[in-house]
């Protein structure tokens, strides 16, 4: 939109707005002032201190302000200099539209006197807005056979400014067959009429491009323009034309339904309804219309239903070509057809076995079917065929009938239906063929035994297995189908340790799902064989076996068993010797034991759990050697309790123990010798019985030493000879003095070695004794340990009671020890 006034100074609007004019009516008491629109925000209007009687400063005192009436302030009251100003940017277009006088009217309040003042503002208009058409292209249609003056209608322009800046007038482009006309109407506004001078000829000229132009009063003066298109209209003044006057077509008979054949053409040089041509047929037969369609919009011919030579070989007929006037022309068309092997062979199925064993003959018959070919000729020939890689072929019988034959065995189980496509040929350029399937199947013979998947199987369930578990399930499949292949599980009749299998396994006949009868022990059945049979429901059935190896796994079920030193039945702990010159490391005896698990359930280790003087013994890990820790002291009681575990690596773990009581003494003189150091007893009364119990261990253990001294001297004496003859073997037992095993430093040898097991309690009455198995690993004793003859040191805190209980233990034990070992043994030992 253009804008005149934007190129005006600052210092300008003042002395426009003086000229513009602001005068008070003072009768009426109305203020009337008369700006142009689109002022910049601020511009002057008038001075309202001035046309109220008032000096710029009173109008703050008196509070004079803008009173508006409900509509946007387009105006401001300045408080220190009494002008009124624009408030905003103002388009009298927007304001008022079209009307004539655009005035804006809003009152003045003087608060100190209540009094109101009205104000007035006319906006003026100016030339800031173009004519304008609605469409910047129009089209104007036209009959070429118009007559000479003709009125045609144009579109009208609008401008939204008034006066003389709103339209004034229109102008057209040069051109000689056409003039402008221009109308008013009621409201003023402006029409344009193209009138036409000269007459049309669309075959010349169809379209005329004019320019009109709306031109307004202002200064500048601003216009705008519209393309006119003048579009002659045709009228019917040319006959149609065909191309050719006779068109001729040659097709094949199997041509497609519904393919193009030929298409006609005919022109016809006018426009619209008058050159649109519809295309018929001309007194058609039936065999045409039913035959043949003919597009009447693009003149094309094409087939409706197949073409067939043996019916019909050509068809003659007649095409029009009609305008919109009702003029035509029309053309012959002839239209050959051609013979084409367009007859594919057929296959007449006659009769069908649809189900053969699989143990049918070769040269069973499947099949007898026919077949034919409408064309004739060549085309008429007929070839059949089947794949090569079935075991089946073609044999032909009487006319052209043929029968479908095995040629070998068939298998079910390799392939168990055939589909056989019967191909047909005949011998046409090119040749056409037909397929026909035919569907067999082939029925099932029990010649396959059940099959599993793997020759043998084995498995593990840990023991004490709750009973009833499911072990292990086998599957056998059998390739034959129905009841051939329905497979049924049992085990085979055999023992394990005299019990039948069946007691301790059971199969599910159905599933081949394997179930623990019982609760296994590993320590009585570690493993199972088993033997499994699969068969099926045939007739007659067929079965194959399988072998199961059931592998029972421990479970840390036992608690060590400790053999050695053993426990007696008679709840007594076994009593073991151990001199007082014993060096730290000293062996005094070996815990043996056992575990009835394996693997690691029956690793065992050694600990010692308690003992009477901690730190004097050690007892190791693995091997349960009990071995002295440190050398043994005089203050040591003549009595040690150790307490041995035994336990295993199960899972949790399982553990036994052992009471074992060493008794201090380098032999068993020394404690015959300690015995006549004790000092007797303060109280006879309470010793009597202690006395008599003394003279009798005494005596017996004097017997026993006399008599076993005399058998061991006439034992050596009986082997001295011999043993001269075996020094040249290397032994190294008989070149040791005789003083080793002769009187009473040879007994103490003996004894020190085999019996070193001694369990000894303060009380004599409550005093027990285990016999052992002799321990073989030290038969022989150092010479410097032999011949000690120390005395048996009992702690000093240990009264003479006390001692002669500890020593009358000792003797009786060791006497009952070498009255019930076997004497042989013994004196190999010895040996």
């Amino acid at each position: 939109m253009a804008d005149p006034l934007r190129g005006w100074g600052c210092s300008e609007p003042f002395l426009l707005f003086m000229l513009l004019g602001t005068l008070w009516e003072a009768g009426a008491g109305q203020i009337r002032y008369s700006v142009p629109e689109e002022l910049d925000k601020g511009s002057f209007v008038g001075n309202v201190a001035k046309d109220l009687g008032l000096e710029p400063r009173e109008l703050a005192e008196r509070g004079v302000r803008i009173v508006s009436r409900g509509r946007t302030q387009l105006f401001a009251l300045n408080p220190r200099s009494g002008n009124l100003v624009t408030a905003d940017r103002i388009d009298r277009e927007e304001l008022c539209a079209q009307s004539a006088r655009c005035l804006v009217s809003f009152n003045i309040l003087v608060e100190n006197t209540m009094k109101l003042y009205g104000v007035e503002v006319e906006i003026t208009d100016i030339n800031d807005n173009f004519p304008r058409f609605r469409d910047e292209e129009v089209k104007v249609k036209v009959n070429e056979n118009a007559a000479v003056g003709t009125p045609l209608v144009l579109p009208f322009a609008r401008d939204a400014d008034v006066g003389v800046n709103s339209l004034q007038r229109y102008q057209l482009s040069s051109n000689i067959h056409f003039s402008l006309d221009e109308k008013s109407g009621r409201d003023g506004q402006k029409y344009p009429e193209l009138v036409l001078e000269q007459p049309l000829d669309r075959e010349k000229v169809a379209v005329h491009d004019l320019l009109l132009t709306a031109l307004d009063g202002g200064d500048p003066i601003l216009s705008g323009t519209t393309h006119i298109h003048v579009m002659v209209l045709d009228a019917n003044d040319n006959v149609p034309l065909f191309t050719q006057s006779e068109y001729r077509v040659s097709v094949p008979e199997n041509i497609a339904v519904g393919t193009r054949l030929l298409t006609l053409t005919a022109t016809d040089p006018d426009e619209g309804i008058n050159g649109k041509l519809t295309y018929s047929f001309r007194n058609e037969e039936d065999k045409i219309s039913e035959t043949f369609q003919l597009d009447s919009n693009l003149g094309e011919i094409s087939t409706v239903q197949p073409l067939d030579y043996e019916v019909s070989r050509f068809y003659d007929m007649e095409v029009v070509a009609q305008d919109g006037g009702a003029l035509l022309a029309s053309a012959k068309v002839l239209i050959t057809v051609q013979d084409v092997n367009d007859n594919a062979p057929e296959v007449l199925l006659t009769s069908l076995t649809s189900t053969v064993s699989e143990d049918c003959l070769p040269g069973t018959i499947i099949a007898l079917f026919s077949v034919h070919d409408g064309d004739s000729g060549e085309n008429g020939e007929i070839v059949c065929s089947i794949p090569r890689n079935l075991p089946f072929k073609l044999e032909k019988s009487v006319d052209n009938y043929y029968h479908l034959l095995t040629t070998r065995a068939l298998d079910r189980e390799e392939i168990s239906d055939y589909n056989i496509t019967v191909t047909v040929t005949d011998c046409g350029n090119p040749p056409l063929s037909t397929e026909n399937h035919i569907f067999l199947k082939v029925a099932d013979i029990n010649d396959n035994p059940p099959i599993f998947p793997h020759t043998s199987y084995y498995t593990y369930i840990p023991e004490n297995n709750p009973r009833g578990i499911s072990i292990f399930s086998v599957n056998a499949h059998d390739p034959d189908s129905g009841n051939n292949a329905q497979v049924t599980y049992s085990l085979a009749e055999d023992k394990f340790q005299g019990t039948p299998l069946s007691s301790y396994v059971s199969i599910n006949s159905d599933t081949g799902a394997l179930y623990a009868l019982g609760s296994f022990d590993y320590e009585q059945v570690r493993e199972l064989q088993l033997w499994v049979t699969a068969s099926d429901n045939g007739d007659p059935p067929l079965s194959s076996n399988v072998s199961l190896s059931l592998f029972i796994l421990d479970q840390n079920d036992n608690a060590p068993e400790i053999l050695y030193p053993a426990l007696p039945i008679d709840g007594s702990t076994g009593v073991e010797l151990a001199p007082r010159s014993a060096e730290p490391g000293y062996l005094v005896t070996k815990v043996v034991a056992v575990d009835r698990d394996s693997g690691q359930n029956a690793w065992l280790s050694y600990r010692l759990l308690k003992a009477s003087e901690p730190g004097l013994f050690t007892v190791g890990p693995h091997t349960g050697e009990v071995r002295t820790a440190r050398a043994l002291l005089d203050r040591d009681a003549i009595k040690q309790s150790l307490v041995v575990a035994v336990q295993d690596h199960g899972q949790p773990p399982l553990s036994a123990t052992v009471t074992l009581t060493v008794a201090v003494a380098d032999s068993i003189p020394d404690v015959l010798a300690d015995l006549g150091s004790l000092e007797p007893s303060t109280d006879p009364d309470d010793d009597s019985g202690l006395t008599l119990y003394l003279v009798v261990a005494v005596a017996s253990v004097s017997c026993v030493f006399l008599a076993f001294v005399i058998a061991l001297l006439t034992l050596r004496l009986r082997r001295w000879y011999t043993s001269r003859a075996l020094q040249a073997s290397g032994s190294g037992l008989a070149g040791l003095p005789a003083s080793h095993f002769m009187g009473v430093d040879g007994v103490r040898a003996f004894l020190q070695t085999y019996s070193h097991e001694v369990s000894l309690t303060a009380d004599s009455r409550g005093s027990h004794v285990i016999f052992p198995q002799p321990n073989y690993a030290d038969t022989l004793i150092s010479q410097e340990s032999c011949e000690k003859s120390e005395p048996l040191l009992i702690p000093e805190k240990i009264n003479a009671k006390e001692r002669e209980l500890e020593v009358l233990q000792i003797l009786f034990y060791l006497v009952l020890n070498f009255t019930k070992a076997h004497r042989k043994d013994v004196i190999m030992a010895t040996v």
